[in-house]
């Protein structure tokens, strides 16, 4: 038989091609698994909106210094989300910041239905460049029962339902609910969020709304503010806790509270109302700066209140002229900073997308960032200053 060397030759070529092609396609898998595949024990994030530069090294902040009360109520600024990339245009918020005159920079770290992500807390808070600043984070009343959260000390993921007070599902929205005192698991939650925070040189703790968080553990409130002192007592870091109180005055319950925090009431001329509570949406909105209220608690601190409807302090505000804004910000800073009351200038803010009035990166966001159609930033910046 004669043997056809011809095609013989063209199937070992054949079978050295595709052998060459197995092992070409097997050593690109590999180098896929082991340079891009994330490590199992590192956590996928779906969106993170900042990104760490190659050369981003963690820079070791000095210890902040003893929280001064009085700069924080004759300085302080609602900077909502500062920490926690709240604003679309992020960057111009920080440069905000780092110009303004602001001292206290309240909410900082916002936790509304979200925990707090401590890896771009930290990022962000190397990226301010002011010096002697008080950081805030906002304890918000509303959590998630479906949120994904590590519990780093036990090796586990938090079970947010365990947390929710019973009849509150979806009270915010789906999956949405009133967080309770009442639960060791948001017990063990709070001590673990306020102590990397503490860690990080977070100093100010505004537990949002408390009324909301009592469930059935109200007499559980002060184990938890205990807990903070205690820590940050341990770590050497000064901190201040505050709370939105609502119509609560008991004085013994304030007392337990460095301050209490609320919105003014204004009006579209800028001007207060009278008596201890608003019925602006039914009820009594209480209006902490009333005697009623301020009697017996130890510090009280004002904002421009905002949920982003068109009846609130800053909707209100943002639909003011330029001229009846600087009036406005100039009078309630002095009424309440000569009674002894703190002031929070508005750095950013949610409105009503439909507010009808100026606004910052978006309609439904308020700044007073020069750059946008507001450009209240340089009266806040001078009434700070306080020449």
């Amino acid at each position: 038989m004669q043997i056809d060397f011809k095609k013989k030759i063209k199937s070992v070529y054949a079978f050295l091609i595709i052998i060459t092609l197995s092992f070409v396609v097997l050593g690109l898998l590999w180098i896929e698994k082991k340079y891009y595949t994330p490590k199992t024990d590192e956590p996928i994030k779906i969106e993170r909106r900042y990104k760490k530069p190659l050369s981003f090294k963690k820079i070791e902040r000095p210890k902040p210094k003893p929280v001064s009360m009085d700069r924080l109520k004759r300085q302080g600024c609602v900077a909502d989300g500062l920490l926690s990339e709240y604003n679309p245009d992020r960057e111009e918020y920080i440069d905000l910041i780092n110009r303004s005159n602001c001292y206290y920079l309240h909410r900082a770290v916002e936790t509304w239905l979200t925990p707090p992500d401590f890896e771009t807390i930290d990022y962000v808070m190397n990226r301010i460049t002011k010096k002697d600043v008080v950081f805030g984070m906002f304890i918000a009343e509303a959590i998630k029962d479906n949120a994904d959260y590590a519990y780093t000390e036990e090796s586990r993921p938090f079970d947010f339902k365990k947390m929710c007070q019973a009849g509150s599902d979806n009270v915010w929205g789906e999956h949405s609910c009133k967080p309770d005192f009442g639960s060791g698991e948001y017990r063990d939650y709070l001590d673990y969020i306020t102590r990397r925070a503490i860690d990080l040189g977070i100093q100010s703790f505004t537990f949002g709304q408390i009324h909301m968080q009592r469930g059935k553990g109200a007499n559980r409130i002060a184990e938890v503010i205990k807990n903070m002192r205690s820590y940050a007592k341990k770590k050497g870091i000064s901190i201040v806790i505050g709370a939105q109180t609502g119509t609560m005055n008991d004085p013994n319950f304030l007392a337990l509270f460095d301050y209490i925090e609320g919105g003014t009431g204004i009006d579209a001329d800028g001007n207060l109302p009278t008596g201890p509570c608003l019925d602006r949406w039914g009820g009594c909105w209480a209006l902490l700066w009333h005697e009623t209220y301020s009697q017996n608690a130890k510090n009280v601190l004002l904002h421009l209140d905002w949920t982003g409807i068109k009846t609130d302090d800053l909707d209100i505000f943002a639909r003011m002229d330029k001229e009846t804004r600087a009036k406005t910000l100039r009078n309630v800073y002095s009424y309440f900073t000569s009674r002894n009351m703190g002031f929070l200038m508005p750095m950013f803010g949610v409105l009503d997308k439909d507010n009808g009035g100026c606004f910052g990166p978006k309609k439904r966001f308020y700044s007073p960032d020069n750059k946008y159609s507001c450009q209240d930033e340089d009266v806040i910046n001078e009434i700070l200053s306080g020449k």
